[in-house]
């Protein structure tokens, strides 16, 4: 059974930056897709990056491209979103979510397990 948690959200300035963290249980990210999604209110939920077998392979939304990072701590099971420069419409619930593969595609893939978000302020 996949269990996921998410950490580190918080209200930060505009042009600041935030470390969000997801690890859990039931999957490897060594060998697995762990995806970073975003909601803000009354939008639909949106991708933002994601990351394949350890780091390997990473993929980004357009709109955090060259702003944020996803980075795996192998060891600890964990992903990490480094985001910088971050800009209000950046605010949201931020949830991860882990499937057995992806590809560049990823975003129009289908994720079935989500842990309980963690939200995000930006404040212009």
């Amino acid at each position: 059974q996949v269990h996921l948690v998410e950490s580190g959200g918080g209200s930060v300035q505009a042009g600041g930056s935030l470390t969000l963290s997801c690890t859990g249980s039931g999957y490897n990210v060594v060998n697995s897709c762990v995806a970073w999604f975003r909601q803000a209110p009354g939008k639909e939920r949106e991708g933002v990056a994601a990351s394949y077998g350890g780091g390997s392979r990473t993929y980004y939304a357009d709109s955090v491209k060259a702003r944020f990072t996803i980075a795996n701590d192998n060891a600890k099971n964990t992903v990490l979103l480094q985001m910088s420069s971050v800009k209000p419409e950046d605010t949201g619930m931020y949830y991860c979510s882990v499937r057995g593969w992806c590809n560049s595609n990823w975003i129009t893939f289908s994720w079935d397990d989500w842990g309980q978000g963690t939200q995000v302020t930006v404040s212009s």
